[in-house]
C-alpha cells in the first residue's frame, strides 16, 4: 500500500525543508528493542510455577502438573529443586528419557539432594539400566537411609540383576521402616518363588495379603502357587476368581510382568488360566 501524507501537514514539511520521496529498503535501518531480562524476577515467577505444579500434581492432574513443571524449569534452569519436580513428573507419565535428561542436570547441580538421587535411579530401572538404578539409589540411602520407597526399589533392581539375597534384604529393611509396607512383603514372596521355594513364597504372599487387607495381587499369587502343587484345586480356583473379580487387570500377563513377576511364576500362571473354570471368568473380565 502507497505511503499518505496527510494535506494539513504537508506546507509544514515544506517549510523544514523535508524531501519526500522514496527511500531505498534498509533491513538494518530499524532495530528491534529488546527489553532487559530481571532475572530475579524470573526465578520467582520459575519457583511460584514450579509450585502450583507440585500442587497439581497432589491431586493427580500430572499433564497440567508437568506443563507448569516444564515452564518453571525454563524460567529457573539452574535450580535443582523444579528440576527434580520437572523430572518426577516426567516419570509419573512415563516419559523416562527426558525424566534421566532432567534429573541428570538437577544431580550435577545438586549432589547432595537424595530425593533427586531416588528419583533418577527410577528413571534408570525404567530404561532397564539397572546397574546405574542401583548406583544412584546407593548413593540416595547413604544420604537418607531411612528412606522405605527407596529401599524397595532397590530391592526390586536387585531383583531384577538377579541378586536374590540382596533384594530380600532391601525388602526386609523397607518393612523395618513401614510395617505396612505389603508390596514389599509380597516381592520377598516374588523372589523365593522364583528360587524355587514354593512354601515359603505362599507364606510371604499370605502376610502380604493381610497387612493389606485383601489386595488383588498376592492372592492371585496364593492362587497360581496352590495350583501348581496340585492340592488344593479348589481353593485355587476360588482365591483366584475372588483376586480378578476385585482386580481384572491381573489377569493380564503382561500387567503381572510389569509387576515383576518372574518367569517362573508366570509360566505357572499361564496354565492356571487354561483351567476350564478360569477360562469362563476371564472372557467375563
Amino acid at each position: 500500500m502507497p505511503v499518505r501524507i496527510s494535506l494539513n501537514w504537508f506546507p509544514l514539511l515544506l517549510l523544514l525543508g523535508i524531501c519526500i520521496r522514496a527511500q531505498p529498503a534498509r533491513a538494518q535501518a530499524l532495530l528491534p528493542y529488546t527489553l532487559p531480562l530481571d532475572e530475579a524476577r524470573l526465578q520467582a515467577d520459575g519457583l511460584s510455577l514450579a509450585s502450583d505444579a507440585a500442587q497439581l500434581a497432589q491431586f493427580q492432574q500430572y499433564d497440567e502438573a508437568l506443563a507448569r513443571a516444564q515452564l518453571a524449569a525454563q524460567l529457573a534452569p539452574n535450580e535443582p529443586d523444579v528440576l527434580s519436580l520437572l523430572g518426577s513428573l516426567y516419570l509419573q507419565l512415563g516419559q523416562t528419557e527426558p525424566a534421566i535428561a532432567v534429573l541428570e542436570r538437577a544431580q550435577q547441580l545438586d549432589r547432595d539432594n537424595p530425593l533427586v538421587w531416588f528419583a533418577l535411579g527410577s528413571a534408570y530401572f525404567g530404561e532397564t539400566k539397572y546397574l546405574r538404578a542401583a548406583a544412584a539409589l546407593e548413593k540416595g540411602l547413604e544420604l537418607e537411609p531411612e528412606n522405605p520407597g527407596a529401599h524397595f526399589d532397590l530391592g526390586n533392581t536387585y531383583y531384577k540383576l538377579s541378586r536374590y539375597p540382596q533384594a530380600i534384604e532391601q525388602y526386609e529393611v523397607a518393612v523395618s521402616y513401614d510395617d505396612s509396607f505389603w508390596p514389599a512383603v509380597n516381592n520377598i514372596g516374588l523372589v523365593l518363588y522364583e528360587t524355587g521355594d514354593t512354601a515359603g513364597a505362599i507364606e510371604k504372599w499370605r502376610e502380604s495379603l493381610t497387612i493389606s487387607n485383601g489386595e488383588a495381587e498376592p492372592q492371585l499369587a496364593i492362587a497360581v502357587a496352590l495350583h501348581t502343587q496340585g492340592t488344593q484345586t479348589d481353593e485355587a480356583i476360588r482365591t483366584a476368581t475372588e483376586a480378578l473379580e476385585r482386580d481384572s487387570r491381573y489377569a493380564d500377563l503382561d500387567f503381572l510382568k510389569e509387576n515383576l513377576w518372574g518367569e517362573r511364576l508366570l509360566s505357572a500362571t499361564r496354565q492356571f488360566f487354561e483351567t476350564p473354570a478360569l477360562q469362563d471368568l476371564l472372557v467375563q473380565l
